[in-house]
């Protein structure tokens, strides 16, 4: 399929990764290894304070088929099974959680050069029904975001997002929480050979008053390390570097301080990614 507006997750996403992506307080270790039959096992592990938390998950791939099994250090075991091109532009997931009896759901994906839908159903008596599509193109896309309980009654969310992405720059701008919170996000390439981006969120509650302003910006220092820098309009500040030491693989070290609590400790999060 050519390419089109893509899903409604997509419209803003490349300003929260640049915002959000890889940021983190905490010690993370991840391994992935591969068999000679082309299954692939990734153990993570996460230090937050006193709790550890940990999982594996299993992914075996034939053809345009996926499994993909998670088990938890919570005894919690997610399976998601994906059937990709079941006919051009669409896509079938199939998922649970054990021992959540609500979570199973099944969810079709449907990706057009003028349109992407995504809706998925809980495989429950009385299931969430949740229904996304986009219109438009790739440069502009016009998409809502809806989920309703049929338990209940209720819409659990309601969104709708634009977007505008043209050449080097890409601008978004969403209604979220039920037609409470406007948020605008901006990303802009300074200079491909670089990888140098700057970006910024703004959001405005329209209940409360209240507003929140992000700015960062990412550098790559060399081809295999890059730095990025953001800070909001709390006072908090942060930054990390990331060095591919080998294909796939990544070490990234990241540290936060509060400028309004200067006297309190930095905070610095460590992340190793391994893959053969």
């Amino acid at each position: 399929m050519g390419k089109g507006p893509g899903l409604y997750t997509e419209i803003g996403k490349k300003a929260r990764d640049l915002l959000y992506k890889d940021y983190q307080g905490d010690q993370k270790l991840s391994i992935t290894t591969y068999s000679s039959t082309g299954v692939a096992i990734t153990t993570s592990g996460t230090n937050k304070g006193d709790l550890f938390l940990g999982d594996v998950v299993t992914q075996i791939k034939n053809k345009n088929f996926t499994a993909d099994i998670k088990v938890a250090s919570d005894s919690s075991i997610l399976t998601t099974f994906t059937y990709d091109e079941a006919t051009p532009g669409l896509k079938a997931i199939v998922s649970a959680k054990v021992p959540d009896q609500k979570s199973a759901k099944v969810e079709l994906q449907y990706m057009h050069p003028h349109a992407g839908i995504c809706t998925s159903v809980g495989l429950t008596a009385n299931p969430v029904v949740n229904f996304s599509g986009v219109i438009g193109t790739s440069v502009l896309a016009l998409g809502t975001d809806v989920s309703f309980d049929t338990e209940s009654g209720n819409f659990k969310h309601f969104n709708t997002g634009v977007s505008f992405t043209k050449d080097d720059l890409i601008a978004s701008l969403t209604l979220n929480d039920k037609g409470e919170k406007l948020t605008a996000s901006y990303y802009h390439i300074v200079n491909p050979l670089k990888n140098t981006v700057v970006g910024a969120e703004v959001s405005h509650n329209l209940k409360s008053q209240v507003n929140s302003i992000t700015v960062g910006t990412q550098h790559a220092l060399d081809p295999l390390t890059t730095v990025k820098a953001r800070v909001n309009n709390a006072g908090i500040a942060n930054a990390l570097i990331q060095h591919e030491w080998r294909p796939k693989s990544f070490i990234t070290i990241s540290g936060e301080v509060d400028s309004k609590a200067i006297e309190k400790s930095a905070k610095v999060g460590f992340a190793l990614a391994l893959k053969p």
